[in-house]
């Protein structure tokens, strides 16, 4: 590892151990701590250290017990150095750091993607810090690398990487790459900062797909009118249209069948869901009178319930990352995510390095209709689903 570097490795592979151990040994840390021996007190002050987060990990607290071995903590009293700033933030917050010389950042999970206003404050944090990027995604297409070439000095800015490795699509309204030059040097550049954390999983993953079934002639008749029968006006665009049709699929009673067939064999079950319909329905399943039932979304944030059956129901976008459970071997995808990224995320949070299980059971709730179809085929190609792209409009 060194400055400036991307430790990728795996949900659940201790990424931020290691990093902690990292930061450990730059400031005077003794190898032979991290090895069994009793530990032996970094150089006195270190350098200040900020963790760059997800809001959920701050929140709970995570970031706290990788502290621990390390005698670190963000609270002074407690922190073994004196005049040393531990800081555990979000990447809302990042901004309140740009002013920030000579301490030690690690940005956990990937979000220097575009050119945004976190970017930019992680490109002027990096110009007077050390630091490291955790990641087990760190990007799918080479534009995702742009900001942390940037910040290794690679290239001046934005403009020099997109005149010297992209060609842009003449036959397009908009911006959009046609394939990109002169990719040698570029994957020169990645290997010299991308660091794999490789590493033997004791887990086993059980993939299954549970075929459901759907409202054949809802879903012709949608696709020939174009009209929308929830809200009885036209449908505008390809966007307008998927969301019929997902929704006319997913809304199906077989899908709800389903997951209380999968509970049956499973009494504590994670279950990912995309949409505020979909949340309604799962909730009101008849579960059990005993079932515990709590949430995580836009709008609750409640913790994993702590019983002998209960159901826990993640929205993806607020709750594919950033928490782990290890109290659970199920996850039930009630319906899929555009996202290869997102969905790889949110298998992850069972597969844990120190999970009692061995066996992780993953149902993918899928019907025969062609826009589960399109889904499954661009996620198993490990790519994200377009509708643009899937729609004839």
């Amino acid at each position: 590892m060194k400055n400036g570097c991307i430790l990728c490795g795996g949900v659940g592979s201790g990424k931020s151990l290691v990093a902690l151990s990292y930061y450990y040994l730059q400031n005077g840390g003794d190898p032979s701590s991290l090895t069994g021996g009793d530990y032996i007190p970094m150089d006195d002050p270190p350098k200040d250290l900020y963790i760059i987060t997800t809001a959920r990990k701050r929140d709970i607290l995570e970031w706290e017990g990788e502290l621990s071995p390390f005698l670190l903590s963000t609270h002074p009293e407690i922190n073994l150095y004196h005049n040393h700033k531990v800081i555990v933030d979000s990447w809302n917050n990042i901004g309140k750091y740009v002013e920030v010389t000579d301490a030690f950042f690690i940005f956990d999970e990937q979000r220097v993607i575009g050119s945004g206003a976190w970017v930019k404050s992680f490109l002027k944090i990096t110009k007077t810090n050390d630091w490291i990027l955790l990641s087990a995604t760190p990007g799918d297409t080479w534009q995702d690398y742009i900001p942390v070439f940037i910040a290794n000095g690679f290239y001046k800015n934005r403009t020099e990487f997109t005149r010297e490795h992209i060609v842009y699509s003449r036959f397009t309204k908009f911006p959009k790459v046609d394939r990109y030059i002169n990719t040698g040097k570029l994957l020169k550049l990645r290997r010299s900062i991308l660091v794999t954390m490789d590493f033997k999983r004791e887990t086993i993953a059980h993939h299954e797909d549970v075929c459901v079934s759907y409202n054949v002639e809802q879903y012709k008749d949608v696709s020939k009118t174009r009209w929308d029968p929830y809200k009885n006006e036209p449908i505008m665009n390809a966007g307008g249209l998927c969301y019929i049709w997902r929704k006319i699929v997913n809304s199906d009673q077989s899908r709800q069948v389903a997951v209380l067939e999968i509970f049956e064999r499973h009494p504590r079950v994670i279950i990912f869901y995309n949409f505020d319909y979909e949340l309604e329905i799962l909730r009101n399943l008849d579960y059990g009178p005993k079932v515990k039932i709590a949430e995580w979304n836009g709008h609750k944030h409640e913790p994993i319930p702590n019983s002998k059956s209960w159901v826990y129901l993640v929205q993806y976008t607020a709750g594919c990352e950033g928490w782990n459970c290890i109290t659970t071997d199920t996850i039930i995808f009630y319906s899929q995510n555009y996202s290869y990224k997102v969905m790889v995320q949110a298998a992850g949070r069972i597969d844990r390095l120190n999970t009692p299980y061995t066996d992780l059971y993953y149902y993918h709730l899928k019907s025969r209709s062609g826009i589960d179809l399109g889904i499954s085929r661009s996620l198993k190609e490990k790519k994200n689903f377009n509708e643009t792209k899937f729609v004839k409009w």
